[in-house]
This record gives C-alpha cells, structure tokens and sequence, in this order.
C-alpha cells in the first residue's frame, strides 16, 4: 500500500516526500472530497456510523496532498459544502431556506480557508526527510493542530460562533470518547485527526513496504482506544423529577396565553406528592414572566408546595429594560428563588446581531425576529441542599467553557434545559442529545436533559441513556441521579488546550513557511 499518485495541477513540486508523487489530480480530489463530507456528515446523528468518520476525515487529507492555493480552497469547499449543508439541513425548518444557505455556506467558506492552511503544511515540509519523525509524527500533529484549531475558530467567530460540527461530538458512540474526559472535545479532535494524518503520512513514507512507519498513528490509535474514562468521586444520590410537557412552544405555533405553562403542569401531575430532590421543566416551559405576571408565579408556587420540591423552570424574564432567556430555581420563598440566564443567545434565533444592516438584506426575515435576548453573565450553577446542580440552556450545551464553569462552580450532576420545538421532524435534537452525552463523559458527572417536546433523557456519568422520553410525547418520571464530585482535567486543561492547539498549529506552520522560503531563496 502506497499513496502513488499523478501531480495535482498547479502543485509545487516536491522533492522528498514520497518517491513517487505530490497528490490526487484535481479531478479525482474534487469527488473524493465530495464522498468524504458526506462520510463525515453520516457519521454524525440521525445516522451516527461514527467509523465513517475515519474515511471522512483521512480523504479530507488526501485531497490536500500536494495542492496549489486554488485547488486547496476548491476541494475545501467541496468537502465543507457537502458536511455542512447536510449536517445541519434542520436549521431551515424554522425560517426556511436563507438562514441553512447562510449559515452553512459561512461555514464552509471558513472550513475551505482551514484546508487551504492544511495543504500549505504538507507543501512547506515536502523537503523534509519523507521517512524522518518530522514527516511521520511532526506533520500529522501539525495537520491535527490545524483542523482542531479551525473548529475553535468556527465555535467562537462570528458572533460568539457555532460549535456544533466538530469531530469530537461526532465520536460520542465510539470507543474513543472516553479521551474527552482528558482533554476535551478540542484535543479529542486533535488526536483523532493527527491519528488519521499518521495513516496518510505512512503510506505515502512506503505504505506495506514501510511497516516501521505505522507506529505513530498506532500509537495515537492505542491512545484513543485505550484511555479509560477519568473516574470522580460517587458523592450521593439525587431524585430528579423532569417533565416533557409536549406543549405548543415553537415560535409560529398557534396557541393561547398560558398554553405551554398548562402543558407543563399537566404533564407534571402524575409526580406530585412522590419524593423528589428536584423538578425540572425545560427551556420556554413557562410562556409570561413569572416575575412580572402574577397567576404565573400562583401557578408556579402551587406545583412547588405540591411537590414539595424546588422547581427548575425558565421563561423569558425583562429587567432593567433587557430580556433573557433565564432558568429560575423556583421557590415559595422569593428571597430564595436562583436565576441563571443564557450566556450565548443564539445569533438571527434569540437576537439579530448588527439588526440595521441584514435589515436591508433580507427584511421580512429580520422582521420575524422580534426576540432581543441579552446575555447573561451569572454562574451556570444553582444549589439545591448543598447539590450543585450545573446548568445549560438549549444550545449554551454546545460552548464548552458554560460546561466547564459549571463543573469548576461545584456541579454534582447536570441539567440541560431546552426547546427542540421549532425544529420538530429533524435531526437536531439527536444531534443536541450528542452533545449532552458526549458532556457526560467529559465531566464525569450525570445529565438530566429535559425538552419541551423531545428528545429528553437522564444519562448517566459514563454517557449512558438510563431513560428516555421520545419525541412529541407529553410524560414525566422521577428518576435516581447519582451524584458526583472531583474535576476531570478536560474541564481543568480545557481552556488551555483550546487555546495553545490552533495557537501552537499556526505557530509551527509559520516557521515552517519560513524555513519553506529560506530554502527556496538559497536553492535559487
């Protein structure tokens, strides 16, 4: 096996990477690309073959072997395309097809950018000994740095980014997923993707002839297989009452004031007067401000005596002229109510960031929008008998730092709230549901993920469903949450890795382009 190719067009030549060529011709990379981003895309839920992401990504890299700027940027795009426009195909079910075409076109022009990064990296270390450590094990963690680095880039550029495609979500179901309770999904990403490189970079070192040249992606293989979960402290247990109400609580549904609130309470009835530690509701489960509406906050008060447990609810709240979208810790008692509001409101969904000028780009969209939530700045973390119960409203569960404050502010298990409503028949609550699991095992620690129309479910601290509610089902259960403490290093290191992995790969590509140029003015 030997990665034997005719020179791509418009490629440099090289002189030591392989005996024998630079990479695929652009008309075998473009469809090899094309089937690699949809690889990508079906190993992610609803299908979720998380092996395909191993073709995936490993024809992503040997498209950019050996590619000019252009055809770098082309077959870039072609893979993103491909991933993002089928990845994330729901997003048009709520405002229809513009925003899916924005958002996933965004993101492919920012993934293309990222390959074109990649294929400069295999460019740059082409005089490098093609046998040597640098090719086999330097340019596969460059290439992993790379492509990890990006995805940070797409989770926080613009505003506040999206961070829903990343390889390491997708590797939730794999045996690899335990790595993330080390390093984060980041460095999950990092090492999964330079053990794909150390394929590339093997076969095209010698391939069968050269088995010496397996070790270091073997090595990242045996890494990611083979690191277990990093363990925390059983501290107790918890009863946690959650409720899917199955109420009309999508944007355009038709419904009347208090409609979603009756739902809820309806749903919650068969729970009232069993034990419990706690009740939660999901996101938009209340639809007037309990703050503001006064037989909102009766209601509110009435399930709380008759639980005899704290409620976790949350609403649309209005203060000092601002609106948020806020989890309440509901309570009898005003001066013991906790709140927490939404860190990041989703951009052109709770908000219309720069609002005058895609006002005169698509009007009668904007127009629909009327929402302004404000972010919040309080602790992902309410408190519940000394229980620190860490907190992530609807998408905050895709930003790894609300996670990772949580579990730093003391969080013993976990309880997302959300509103999958307005995305009813689509993929992206599997795909949520992916995320929620995938925190599980990053933190050790237990997730009660409740939505108002599904899918809810209890997962245990190893990302195990222990129960489940599906879709478009109004029901309720008190289940057994075990309780954990101590800090993994993925919520310690976290941040740190997120920084140093695109900072450390942009680093290392600079000063190889340098020594990449110096080598050129000296050959001349």
């Amino acid at each position: 096996m030997q990665l034997s190719l005719t020179p791509a067009a418009g490629a440099v030549p090289t002189a030591d990477v392989s005996s024998s060529s630079s990479g695929l011709p652009l008309w075998a990379a473009i469809p090899a690309a094309l089937i690699g981003g949809l690889a990508l895309s079906l190993a992610s839920p609803p299908v979720g073959w998380w092996p395909l992401a191993l073709l995936g990504v490993t024809l992503a890299l040997i498209t950019l072997v050996g590619r000019s700027i252009g055809g770098a940027a082309l077959v870039g795009a072609g893979f993103g395309g491909v991933f993002f426009f089928t990845h994330l195909i729901w997003v048009g079910e709520f405002l229809g097809p513009v925003p899916w075409i924005a958002l996933a076109g965004l993101e492919t022009i920012l993934f293309s950018i990222g390959a074109v990064l990649i294929a400069l990296a295999y460019r740059w270390a082409a005089r490098l000994p093609h046998r040597g450590a640098a090719q086999l094990v330097g340019i596969p963690l460059l290439v992993g740095g790379l492509w990890a680095g990006r995805e940070v880039v797409l989770g926080s550029w613009p505003y506040s980014g999206f961070p829903w495609a990343r390889i390491g979500m997708t590797l939730v179901e794999s045996p690899m997923a335990e790595v993330a309770s080390w390093t984060g999904v980041t460095g999950l990403s990092f090492l999964f993707v330079a053990m794909c490189a150390g394929v590339v970079q093997w076969a095209r070192a010698g391939g069968l002839r050269f088995l010496r040249g397996t070790l270091p992606a073997a090595a990242v293989m045996a890494l990611l297989l083979l690191a277990p979960q990093f363990p925390t402290s059983p501290a107790g247990t918890f009863e946690v009452g959650w409720v899917q109400g199955n109420g009309p609580a999508a944007y355009f549904d038709t419904r009347e004031p208090g409609d979603v609130l009756a739902a809820q309470a309806q749903a919650t009835a068969p729970l009232l007067g069993q034990p419990m530690d706690l009740l939660a509701w999901p996101e938009g489960g209340v639809d007037d401000d309990p703050l503001a509406d006064t037989a909102t906050a009766a209601t509110l008060d009435r399930i709380v005596r008759e639980a005899d447990a704290p409620l976790l609810m949350n609403a649309a709240t209005a203060r000092g002229g601002d609106v948020f979208n806020s989890s309440l810790l509901w309570t009898t008692q005003p001066d013991e109510r906790q709140r927490h509001d939404k860190i990041n409101p989703v951009p052109f969904g709770e908000y219309v960031p720069d609002r005058w000028l895609y006002e005169m780009i698509v009007p009668d969209l904007v127009g629909l929008i009327q929402r302004e939530y404000t972010p919040g700045a309080l602790p992902p973390l309410v408190t519940v008998d000394d229980v620190g119960v860490g907190l992530a409203i609807c998408f905050d569960v895709i930003y790894d730092q609300v996670i990772w404050d949580g579990a730093r502010e003391g969080a013993q298990l976990y309880v997302f709230q959300t509103n999958n409503a307005d995305f009813r028949g689509t993929a992206e609550n599997l795909q949520q549901l992916a995320f929620a699991r995938m925190r599980a095992i990053e933190t050790g620690r237990a997730i009660v993920n409740v939505s108002t129309t599904g899918t809810s479910q209890v997962i245990a601290p190893d990302g195990t469903t222990v129960a489940t509610i599906p879709v478009d089902t109004a029901s309720a259960a008190i289940t057994t949450v075990p309780l954990r403490t101590g800090l993994t290093p993925a919520t310690i290191l976290g941040p740190w890795i997120s920084v140093l992995v695109p900072v450390g790969a942009l680093g290392v590509l600079t000063a190889l382009g340098i020594l990449h140029r110096i080598r050129n003015r000296s050959s001349v």
